[in-house]
């Protein structure tokens, strides 16, 4: 926002809710996109021929699988993002002063870390439907109806922790530099179109820093994400300090390319996703703080 005041927990929580929504609305499909390619072993030649073959064979709505997790999960992941987020710069800022580039880094980065205590199951149960292919007659092997089935076999399979919360730790390692790019990428690009926040910024200059934030975001994490992919869909639970084995190992297998796989459709997804997202965050936030919140 154009001001410093302290925000109110409340229109945090709410706005965060309405901008998780805006994003999963939005880039739900390309996600698709790029958790199949990140779990691909030679299916697809790339994103075109994912998304020709997802649609030929499954039709158009399988590109919005597993949506149901996050549209109501990624709300009350967002919420609590962007409420942390909030939190931590209003610790810094105490004196009302714009912060340094550097202090909202460091304020992404954390809300980061309290973020993956959501994000990592929701987006568990979403990799898993997204994973699927074909309908519960032709799939090959458990074929899971929604998240609730999905979760419930998890968690009597694995139990909690590595069941629902396989990932977490990946989602921990992913979470502090991407959101720390979110963040310093968004406020970077909001000050320069605003004139250091001379004024408030229009809905397009919203939507062009928070494509902004959202390739900051990517370009900060990505292997990281593939590993919590490759993590999540897999049939046995992770062992030990996996990041960096299941790193090597994707990288013995398919080279540098392996930790880049389905960026494209990735970043392409991020410059309207994270632009709805800070978009409606931001005009919600407003609309609060018009009426006193």
């Amino acid at each position: 926002m154009t001001n410093n005041k302290p925000t109110s927990a409340t229109a945090d929580f709410v706005s965060g809710n309405f901008a998780g929504m805006a994003q999963v609305l939005v880039g739900q499909p390309l996600d698709t996109i790029k958790v199949r390619l990140q779990l691909d072993h030679g299916k697809f030649k790339g994103a075109w021929d994912c998304a020709v073959q997802t649609i030929q064979k499954e039709g158009f709505f399988a590109l919005y699988k597993g949506m149901a997790s996050p549209l109501v999960g990624i709300g009350a992941v967002n919420a609590l993002l962007f409420t942390a987020n909030s939190t931590i710069k209003n610790h810094f800022s105490k004196d009302g002063r714009p912060l340094t580039l550097d202090k909202i880094a460091i304020a992404g980065a954390g809300a980061g870390i309290v973020n993956s205590v959501l994000a990592s199951p929701v987006e568990m149960l979403k990799i898993k439907l997204q994973a699927q292919y074909g309908s519960k007659t032709t799939a090959i092997g458990r074929y899971f109806t929604g998240p609730l089935d999905c979760a419930r076999y998890l968690i009597q399979r694995d139990g909690v922790a590595h069941g629902l919360f396989r990932g977490l730790w990946a989602t921990i390692v992913r979470e502090i530099p991407a959101y720390a790019g979110f963040y310093t990428g968004f406020e970077m690009t909001k000050r320069y179109l605003t004139e250091n926040g001379k004024r408030e910024a229009t809905v397009l200059e919203l939507m062009a820093a928070g494509a902004t934030g959202g390739v900051g975001y990517w370009l900060s994490c990505y292997p990281l994400d593939v590993v919590k992919s490759v993590v999540q869909n897999q049939a046995e639970p992770p062992k030990g300090l996996y990041v960096t084995s299941v790193l090597k190992q994707i990288y013995r297998r398919d080279g540098l390319a392996g930790w880049y796989r389905g960026i494209a459709p990735t970043i392409l997804r991020s410059i309207p996703a994270a632009g709805a997202t800070f978009t409606a965050y931001e005009l919600s936030m407003r609309a609060f703080q018009a009426n006193g919140w």
